[in-house]
């Protein structure tokens, strides 16, 4: 048999669990997790190598179905594209969620190639449960294989992955193989620090935040990292920045152990906060900041 490669395209509505998947399957953290949803804002891919595969894993923001801003519509068209351009699709489902995406389903159905649907978080549910939720969507997608599992808790992902293998296409790889993704390390620091935002800010707030690295300065023993937070209004300066810095300063510490982690150096990271006015809706904007489809 030759070498195997694919697109295998992870779809679902937002928070799921589709980035938790993502990261367990790459067995890195390239996916930001949190427990809020539209966590994921860009169609981020992950590459995992075999002597005889390459599998190029691509995560998608969550389904949004009444998008409130063009960024919403941008996040809906990396969905769209996950459609066109697989060679497997993922279906990520929340089993306790009972409220069924009927226009996904039926995108789900008139795919042209293979359709695994997850059944995702099956150790919040219970044997009997999760039996019937099979046989429901094996009615639904006849020719979809389902696949119970808990992502954050590994279960059934080596079945899965293995399967996975088993459906792609014999094809060169399309990526180097020592390449794990196609996002840069830039990329890599500005969801490190929306991730610290997701969960140190409530309500709005981090859904009204963009990070951008102006500057990435690598010497042998230190990086250098010169960040721009912008937000919406003035009063969400305020806010980010808080009484003398302190909430500002906490994001920065606890992003910064992260950075270091993940880049392997000490790292200096100078954030500031800039308001950008409508951001969200401004096309020209949201193209500075990565928003681009295929399209």
């Amino acid at each position: 048999m030759g070498h195997k490669s694919g697109y295998v395209n992870i779809i679902g509505k937002p928070n799921v669990g589709k980035s938790t998947l993502m990261n367990d399957l790459v067995g890195e953290k390239i996916s930001i997790i949190t427990s809020k949803a539209q966590t994921t804002r860009h169609r981020i891919l992950g590459i995992v190598n075999g002597d005889d595969f390459q599998i190029v894993f691509s995560d998608t923001p969550g389904i949004i179905k009444k998008p409130a801003y063009k960024m919403h519509e941008i996040m809906n068209k990396f969905v769209n594209v996950a459609f066109l351009d697989a060679d497997l699709i993922l279906y990520v489902i929340d089993i306790t969620d009972k409220h069924i995406d009927d226009e996904t389903v039926d995108k789900v159905k008139n795919a042209n190639v293979p359709v695994f649907i997850l059944l995702n978080k099956i150790d919040t549910s219970d044997q009997e449960t999760v039996e019937k939720e099979v046989l429901a969507w094996q009615e639904r997608v006849p020719q979809a294989e389902i696949f119970p599992i808990s992502a954050l808790h590994h279960a059934n992902i080596r079945h899965l992955f293995d399967c996975i293998i088993e459906k792609l296409p014999e094809c060169h790889p399309y990526f180097p193989k020592d390449e794990l993704t196609d996002k840069s390390m830039r990329f890599f620091v500005t969801e490190i620090i929306r991730e610290k935002i997701l969960l140190n800010y409530k309500q709005e707030i981090p859904y009204s935040v963009e990070v951008v690295v102006e500057s990435y300065e690598e010497s042998e023993k230190m990086i250098n990292i010169r960040v721009v937070i912008y937000v919406s209004r003035e009063s969400q300066k305020a806010i980010i920045i808080g009484k003398g810095g302190s909430a500002l300063k906490k994001v920065g510490i606890s992003a910064r152990a992260d950075i270091e982690e993940f880049v392997g150096k000490k790292v200096f990271l100078n954030m500031f906060v800039k308001v950008d006015k409508d951001w969200r809706d401004n096309e020209q904007e949201l193209k500075n900041f990565g928003y681009v489809t295929a399209d």
